[in-house]
């Protein structure tokens, strides 16, 4: 673990098994009110957040935890090449461990696209009482034609075009935290990947939001958590938005995530 101290604004890093996670907080503590965690993308990290987690905070008064997974960022690079159920081991094996370090009270975990999925997997296979809500932005259970003919292409453009130049602005190990997400997607076996499963487990209230646009991912991603969640589901689709609602559609994505929000801590005081 790591002696942490939380400060709106405050940044540095966790010590989590063998691996040094960068972190950034924003708003009150979690002895002081819910906390939202953002898990991010495949390609994402602390930084490419953007202004958004400061927002978030603004905008429902919670505190907001941000932090980079192992491979991403600025924290320590992850073994590659990465196991065919990585996202997982990251709800299973890690996610618990940020949250205790962090003295975790009252959660709402907030992923997105990868993030998404760990903590989908972490709210319907872990009985963590903390975890009062989940907000899911363009998640995955399964794969589909469409998002893998669209890792192939984002693997050209790794490849041949300006993309590495770009993300490495936020990642240290740019190689490591590209390759380390499109090879497991990318892999024959991968396919056949499936965590469907996980949706029939949840029992806290969820928050679906993908834009109409997006090409990693059909409705048929939202339309699966519909159809199977025991708990009550809210969902909002946005229009001329793809794989990012929090940054294509920045108002929109807050106002849904704050009533969402204001909603369930009416139900918690009541």
């Amino acid at each position: 673990m790591t002696d942490f101290s939380w400060n709106a604004g405050a940044n540095g890093f966790l010590n989590i098994g063998t691996a040094k996670l960068e972190y950034v907080c924003h708003g009150p503590t979690p002895e002081q009110a819910p906390t939202l965690v953002l898990l991010h993308e495949g390609l994402g990290s602390v930084s490419l957040w953007k202004e958004f987690p400061e927002n978030l905070a603004k905008a429902t008064g919670l505190g907001v935890f941000v932090y980079s997974r192992a491979g991403y960022g600025a924290s320590s690079p992850s073994i590659l090449p990465k196991a065919m159920d990585y996202m997982t081991e990251e709800a299973i094996d890690i996610l618990p461990k940020v949250l205790n370090a962090i003295n975790a009270q009252k959660v709402i975990l907030l992923g997105h696209s990868d993030g998404a999925t760990i903590s989908a997997i972490y709210t319907g296979s872990v009985e963590d009482f903390r975890v009062r809500g989940l907000i899911l932005m363009a998640p995955h259970f399964f794969t589909e034609p469409e998002g893998l003919e669209a890792i192939q292409n984002i693997k050209q453009e790794y490849e041949t075009g300006d993309l590495k130049a770009r993300l490495a602005k936020y990642h240290d190990n740019v190689d490591c935290a590209f390759w380390g997400w499109c090879n497991a997607w990318l892999d024959p076996n991968f396919v056949e990947w499936n965590v469907t499963e996980v949706i029939d487990y949840f029992r806290v209230p969820i928050l679906a939001v993908q834009g109409r646009d997006d090409p990693y991912g059909t409705l048929a991603q939202i339309n699966e958590v519909e159809e199977r969640s025991y708990s009550p589901v809210e969902v909002s689709i946005l229009e001329d938005c793809g794989h990012a609602p929090h940054l294509e559609q920045a108002d929109q994505t807050l106002a849904a995530i704050e009533n969402f929000v204001t909603r369930l801590q009416q139900i918690e005081a009541a």
